[in-house]
């Protein structure tokens, strides 16, 4: 395990070095957690990790120097629930105005056209699609398997761009003609699953601290597998140290589908394969009473709240403050592809922003707060709390420089963070990944962008049995 560098804050230390690998300055905020904002403060990067931070007027020498210019600078963005390669149906006419379920029918027969190449233009493009939204860690929960090897895809378009990627080993095994709702050609057996899930841990999760790709495990949802498997699943996990991931409690249907299937309630099934643990975190959580509730967070399972896929599906909205209040980790994900049609995690904070103040009143969530959850919230989830969602010196070095154009900032003087996400649109002028600029000037430093968004409106055309349409271009 490779050790961490000693660090260094120029408020505190005295023997500093003389010159840092990069140095992020002149910001009008840099926010360093959710306790420490520095008004016109400066970063300063070594060796992938922030090592000092500080006021104006006290900034170090750096090899590279890059001017925040005035505008706000915080943590990456953590997206942590996501579909990447649903960009490949996005928007998809005969799903869009449908429950969830009837949306999950209608798509699983494209996808099981999934190819290796197609998860991994479909994933390099929605990677792109990030960082120009401020996400600088995401996961991605493939559970569409219809071909071998499509998660070891999906983490080489990562390494390619040098993205921090938390990739799931998903899975389906009970198909519709085993009580299910997918068809059997994207499912798999039991035993596939878990012979696969160890094969993709083994090579490829990453222990290390700072590590850019790490392996986590991910059964679809109660009503995709059995029950034999989520319990299996959850002792590989507890076996290998990785953490586990799933939908739960995310639409009224799934209350019935237990009850039925199980004689419990989503929850209930949830503890009973062995998931309640700090181990675990689950997605949407919109439908679990109070007593679920504390349940969940007795045991320290973290929730992604997705409010753009929740408000779009129609289905309902997590309780995201009574969760926090209960000290459940709560972050933010975008979602799929497919049903949110988009992947901004700027907009997923400001979604939640709007959504918290809907549902419990103007004080119930500022932007502050909001930021706190895509940042520290989510980081937490996936049990990276020590060095990532903050910029405190020690943690790897992933932020991003804010830009709203200067007319819809007009008039917005006097709080930052604020405005932020008040005004809008803001979008990521740049995006740093472990010190790397991965998005400069708002348009992403990526070599093969190009060529793969060509491929992908190949493989998206196809898979909606749409034809190529010559002369077309996608840039």
């Amino acid at each position: 395990m490779a050790p961490v560098p000693e660090m260094f804050d120029v408020s505190d230390a005295f023997d500093v070095p003389e010159v840092f690998d990069v140095l992020v300055k002149d910001a009008r905020l840099l926010v360093v957690d959710g306790e420490r904002e520095i008004p016109g403060g400066w970063v300063a990067v070594r060796d992938g990790r922030v090592a000092a931070v500080g006021a104006p007027g006290s900034e170090p020498a750096a090899r590279e120097v890059i001017s925040a210019a005035g505008r706000l600078v915080t943590p990456g963005l953590i997206n942590t629930h996501h579909h990447i390669y649903q960009n490949l149906t996005r928007s998809y006419g005969p799903a869009v105005n449908g429950s969830l379920f009837s949306w999950l029918t209608t798509l699983y027969p494209l996808w099981a056209a999934l190819d290796e190449e197609a998860v991994y233009v479909s994933t390099y493009v929605g990677m792109a699609e990030l960082l120009m939204g401020g996400c600088t860690t995401s996961m991605d929960h493939l559970y569409v398997h219809p071909r071998p090897y499509l998660v070891d895809a999906g983490i080489h378009a990562a390494k390619d761009i040098g993205f921090r990627f938390h990739a799931t080993r998903g899975s389906m095994t009970r198909s519709v003609e085993d009580g299910g709702l997918p068809p059997s050609s994207v499912t798999q057996t039991e035993d596939e699953v878990l012979a696969d899930s160890e094969r993709v841990i083994a090579a490829h999760h990453d222990r290390a601290p700072g590590a850019l790709v790490r392996v986590a495990l991910a059964p679809c949802s109660p009503f995709s597998v059995t029950k034999e498997l989520m319990t299996a699943t959850a002792e590989l996990a507890e076996r290998h140290d990785v953490r586990l991931h799933t939908h739960l409690a995310e639409d009224p249907d799934e209350d019935t589908y237990c009850l039925e299937t199980y004689g419990c309630r989503p929850v209930e099934y949830f503890e009973d394969t062995g998931w309640l643990t700090d181990r675990s975190w689950v997605a949407h959580c919109i439908h679990p009473n109070d007593a679920e509730l504390a349940r969940l967070a007795a045991a320290g399972v973290g929730v992604a709240h997705c409010p753009s896929s929740n408000m779009l599906i129609g289905g309902g909205t997590a309780r995201v403050r009574e969760m926090r209040e209960l000290g459940l980790p709560v972050g933010l994900g975008c979602d799929g592809s497919a049903s949110t049609d988009h992947a901004s995690l700027w907009m997923e904070t400001r979604g939640a922003l709007l959504l918290g103040r809907y549902r419990g009143g103007p004080a119930a969530m500022t932007a502050r707060d909001a930021l706190d959850i895509a940042t520290r919230g989510s980081a937490q989830c996936l049990g990276r709390a020590d060095e990532l969602g903050h910029l405190r010196p020690g943690a790897c070095a992933d932020l991003v420089i804010w830009d709203l154009h200067e007319v819809a900032l007009a008039g917005a003087y006097s709080d930052p963070v604020e405005a932020w996400l008040r005004c809008g649109p803001a979008r990521a002028w740049t995006t740093m990944v472990g010190g790397r600029v991965l998005v400069d000037r708002g348009e992403p430093v990526l070599a093969g962008l190009t060529d793969a968004l060509r491929t992908h409106g190949r493989i998206a055309r196809s898979m909606q049995g749409l034809a190529e349409k010559a002369g077309v271009t996608t840039r």
